[in-house]
């Protein structure tokens, strides 16, 4: 364990999922810290005693400038060590989320705080050679269960539908520094047609709010041979609620830092931009340098 000097800037990126979390950090360098550079895996980000983040380190810079000697340290979350390894063509019969997660979350020195009560029933669930961890994680938790697994800033696994850490308020006597809210139909679906071509099966999956709008948007997706109507069914209401994601979202950037986290939920109550509502923090960015800090919330519709 080596204590980094005093941070001079940080850059801390919280999603909870893939894109991983990130960071960037900056501090005072001296020579005695180039080996313990050199040798470094792991990041530990801490306030006093509070766990902000931990994660991986990627890279490291020196520099020397005008301004004098500093370090850069940069990486990733947790998440990465799934994202980075590779798993073993697999099949599974009957698999469950405990065998999967035993299998491909465990080895790799991940706690799992959550893991939910899941089984592929009497289907077999394959992992592709060439997939990630990751992937056969999620690809499991989406199929089975219609949630995407997530991480916590301490580095543990949530396996189970998203959880609420905290609900709290933006109004218009907060410390708004900026704000925009955005709506982009761009992309959004308004069916798939899901085509088994082994047996000849199609199954149709519509979504009715974008087509009563208006909105004309199709795509075609082949499946395995084999495929279940249920497993048919949830390829295209994944791929129509994918493309739904991003076309509501609020951006905000409040005073201060660490103030939220992915899974919080913010409750909107601004008069003046006439915005309220119920929303959902799906990624917090706080940054800080000479200047102070501040932190930049992603905010998409509960």
């Amino acid at each position: 364990m080596f204590d980094l000097p005093a941070l001079l800037t940080w850059d801390v990126c919280y999603t909870g999922t893939v894109p991983c979390d990130s960071f960037s950090v900056t501090c005072l360098y001296t020579a005695e810290m180039e080996p313990v550079l050199r040798q470094a895996a792991g990041f530990t980000l801490m306030d006093g005693e509070a766990v902000l983040l931990r994660g991986i380190v990627d890279e490291y810079e020196i520099r020397q400038t005008e301004e004098g000697l500093s370090a850069l340290v940069v990486g990733r979350g947790y998440a990465a060590r799934l994202l980075d390894n590779e798993a073993r063509a697999a099949a599974y019969q009957g698999a469950t989320l405990e065998e999967i997660v035993r299998n491909h979350v465990t080895p790799y020195g991940i706690p799992c705080d959550k893991t939910a009560s899941l089984s592929s029933g009497g289907e077999m669930y394959t992992v592709a050679a060439g997939s990630s961890q990751w992937k056969a994680l999620e690809d499991f938790c989406r199929t089975y269960g219609d949630f995407a697994p997530s991480f916590d800033r301490f580095g543990r696994l949530w396996a189970d539908k998203e959880k609420t850490e905290k609900t709290f308020e933006i109004t218009d006597s907060s410390n708004v520094l900026s704000l925009v809210k955005r709506e982009d139909h761009y992309g959004v679906l308004s069916e798939i047609l899901v085509i088994d071509k082994t047996r000849n099966q199609t199954y149709s999956v519509r979504n009715e709010e974008r087509i009563a709008r208006g909105g004309q948007c199709r795509r075609v997706l082949y499946t395995p041979g084999q495929s279940t109507w249920a497993k048919m069914r949830y390829t295209g209401e994944y791929q129509i609620a994918k493309s739904k994601e991003d076309e509501i979202s609020v951006e905000v950037t409040l005073a201060g830092g660490f103030l939220a986290f992915p899974g919080d939920v913010a409750v909107l109550r601004l008069a003046r931009m006439g915005l309220a509502g119920t929303y959902r923090v799906v990624e917090a960015r706080t940054r800080a340098d000479g200047g102070g800090e501040s932190i930049t919330l992603t905010l998409r519709e509960k």
